[in-house]
């Protein structure tokens, strides 16, 4: 990446290598290194508890010696995107505005690559701020179509994430859940424009798309609680490693022990 260059505009440079330019322009979040910490604590303890909510998040970080209160772990896990499962649909809208789609998933027997994909965003901790992630995968072979990085929660890199996807193939039905990036109206007639059926999970029902949520899980153990990265093109690098191996060399005992590049495309 050169800003510099005479010839070639920054926004190009980001096209050319694929790059979505909210990654270029990182900076690290201005957030106290101690509410990283803590932030970092929460994303932990969410993947073995995601019923917590705030209350329950901030008993449980004051158990291990952490003097905080209530305020402080709700904007923190307000400003992570996340929230505890609930056994319902809450009331409540992320997007007052936005149209909200029925789930269509429930009692669907799913038996074919492409007839169902899945997307979600996830917070990355880094040494020196965070990241998101949202990524697109065929919900039947666990197969991770594309991804992106973002330094905002915006619509955009959602968008970039779908565009990567739909150039390997198209679903039937793409569930979501109600985040306002995935109700927004762009996100949305990107996927009525190709005939794609929307479907949404229940409002706090982590259950409902629980694939992607086991890949976040698988993502956080196996490469980003094990490695730093300090920028994020190390990041970026790590992810292509991960994802690589996830869809072409990591074995499920759910796919009979075959790997998602091998149940998505059986005969490539």
């Amino acid at each position: 990446m050169d800003p510099e260059h005479e010839a070639i505009s920054l926004r190009r440079q980001c096209e050319l290598l694929n790059l979505n330019r909210s990654s270029w322009y990182y900076q690290p979040a201005e957030e106290s290194a101690y509410n990283l910490q803590l932030m970092r604590l929460v994303d932990e303890q969410y993947l073995q508890t995601p019923f917590y909510g705030w209350r329950r998040m901030t008993a449980h970080l004051r158990r291990q010696g952490h003097e905080v209160n209530h305020k402080r772990i709700w904007r923190l896990m307000r400003l992570m995107g996340i929230e505890a499962i609930y056994p319902g649909p809450k009331t409540s809208k992320s997007a007052p505005n936005h149209k909200i789609y029925p789930y269509l998933l429930k009692n669907l027997a799913i038996t074919f690559p492409d007839q169902v994909w899945c997307a979600d965003i996830t917070y990355v901790p880094m040494p020196q701020g965070y990241m998101y992630l949202v990524a697109v995968m065929d919900w039947y072979s666990r197969f991770v179509l594309s991804w992106e990085l973002s330094n905002t929660l915006e619509t955009s890199f959602c968008l970039w994430a779908l565009e990567g996807a739909l150039n390997q193939g198209q679903p039937i039905i793409m569930n979501t859940d109600q985040g306002s990036q995935f109700t927004a109206h762009v996100f949305c007639q990107r996927l009525l424009l190709q005939e794609i059926r929307i479907s949404m999970d229940g409002r706090g029902r982590y259950l409902d798309n629980i694939f992607i949520e086991r890949l976040w899980r698988s993502l956080k153990y196996e490469c980003l609680y094990l490695h730093h990265f300090d920028s994020v093109p190390e990041l970026r690098q790590g992810l292509t490693a991960y994802f690589q191996f996830y869809n072409h060399e990591r074995p499920h005992q759910s796919l009979d022990y075959q790997t998602p590049a091998e149940f998505y495309r059986p005969n490539c």
